[in-house]
This record gives structure tokens, C-alpha cells and sequence, in this order.
């Protein structure tokens, strides 16, 4: 017992350890990235961003998947066994990294987009889809340039436990943005984006290996004791 520090328990609480932080050297394949955007319109931008994206990513040395949200059904409105849920889970599982983007719609993400996140649990037994991937967010936008959405995306990140780059893109009247290929112009935009895909293949490849122990909490490990010796003492009772 640290008499500074009488409410901890500081066998649960070791100095960080710097070998784990060191983590696997070399995980032996590149690093999974999934994609999500987030609107239905065949002419999407968002999509288009998210396909331009993925080109980089690739570039960089990435494994990508870009999630299609067309087939997927409204939050609860079938069972979590429906097979586009179980792949939008089974990729979120799958990726060490993610890229969101969205549309702004009304100052803030899509419903489509809002969709695919809220059919991705906290955790499912044992499993956190989310929790330690890395992070980058981007927006498209009708008009002037806003950051409503990343800043929204930034919100829903830290509540899925993801660990968010720093940087971030917001493509202004994206409809000048593409061309008739649906390829990102050369433009202080696309620089942008290069920059973040760039800083999210640098982050991904530093967390990697590494991300259970960096999002390791005292609360859980005391949560997780208690548990235990809560068992242990039934154990005990019923052997008496």
C-alpha cells in the first residue's frame, strides 16, 4: 500500500513496461486498412475519396477493403447474423487501421454512415472490433470548406476506443474536385490527403502489435481481479 496513494492498487498499476511498447518487430504482412464512406449516390464523392485513398494506401504498402454500405440494413432492423453485418464485423476485426469518410449532411455525418458505425459493437464477448485500430478521418463538402464532420468522426473514434491521427482532410466543393474518371484533380486537397494517408500508414505500423497493451486500464485490470477472487472464493466455498 503507497501511503500517498491509499485508494490504489498498485500491483495493478507497473511503471509502463518499455519492452512491450517495443511490441512484434515486423508483423510479417502489410498493414490491413478498411475503408468506410458514407453515401448511397452513384455519383458519390465521399466514395470517390475513399477510393482515391485506397490507391495511396496501396502505394504506401497497404492491404486494403472498402466496405459497400448498400446492402447493409438499418440498425436493428434485422438480426446481427445478416451477412453484410457479420462482413462489416468480420473487416472491422480483420484491419489493424481504418479511414472514415463522410459527407456532411445538415452540419454533421450521414445516416448511412452513422449506420455502419452503430452496428459495430463496443465488444462481442472477448472481441472489440474497434478498439486499438488507428484512425483517419476525412469529409467531403457541397460548398465552403467545414470541419463539422471530423470533428463529429473525431467523437465517434474516441468512443470506439481508436486511436486517432492527428491529421485530417476536408475536400471543399468536392464536385470540382474529381474528374469525369471519378480521379481526385492535383489540388492543395489532394496533397492533403496524401499527407494523412501517409501519417496514418506511420501511426497503423507504430500501434500494430502493440495496441492491448497501450489500451490496457487499470479500471479493467481491477475490475478483472475482483472477478477472480470473487471466483476463487466461491470455488472455495463450495469445496467446504
Amino acid at each position: 500500500m503507497n501511503a500517498d496513494l491509499p485508494h490504489l492498487h498498485a500491483d495493478l498499476l507497473p511503471s509502463p513496461d518499455i519492452l512491450q511498447l517495443l511490441g512484434e518487430q515486423g508483423a510479417g504482412h502489410p498493414p490491413r486498412i478498411l475503408i468506410l464512406y458514407g453515401s448511397l449516390r452513384p455519383q458519390s464523392f465521399s466514395r470517390k475519396l475513399a477510393l482515391e485513398a485506397e490507391r495511396i494506401l496501396r502505394h504506401l504498402g497497404a492491404e486494403t477493403r472498402v466496405f459497400d454500405p448498400r446492402q447493409l440494413p438499418l440498425l436493428d432492423s434485422v438480426p446481427a447474423s445478416h451477412p453484410e453485418v457479420q462482413r462489416l464485423r468480420e473487416w472491422s476485426i480483420w484491419s489493424e487501421g481504418q479511414v472514415w469518410v463522410s459527407p456532411e449532411r445538415h452540419g454533421t455525418i450521414t445516416g448511412v454512415f452513422k449506420n455502419q458505425i452503430d452496428w459495430l459493437p463496443l465488444e462481442d464477448g472477448s472481441v472489440r472490433p474497434t478498439q486499438g485500430r488507428t484512425l483517419a478521418v476525412m469529409q467531403v463538402c457541397g460548398g465552403s470548406q467545414s470541419f463539422n464532420v471530423v470533428n463529429t468522426l473525431r467523437v465517434l473514434g474516441r468512443w470506439m476506443r481508436m486511436v486517432t491521427i492527428p491529421n485530417q482532410s476536408s475536400v471543399a466543393k468536392a464536385w470540382q474536385e474529381f474528374d469525369e474518371h471519378g480521379r481526385m484533380k492535383p489540388s492543395s486537397f489532394y496533397d492533403r490527403v496524401v499527407d494523412v494517408m501517409e501519417e496514418l500508414m506511420k501511426f497503423t505500423l507504430m500501434v500494430r502489435g502493440r495496441s492491448d497493451y497501450l489500451v490496457s486500464r487499470y479500471s479493467e485490470r481491477k475490475g478483472d481481479a475482483a472477478q477472480r477472487a470473487l471466483a476463487l472464493a466461491a470455488s472455495a466455498v463450495e469445496k467446504a
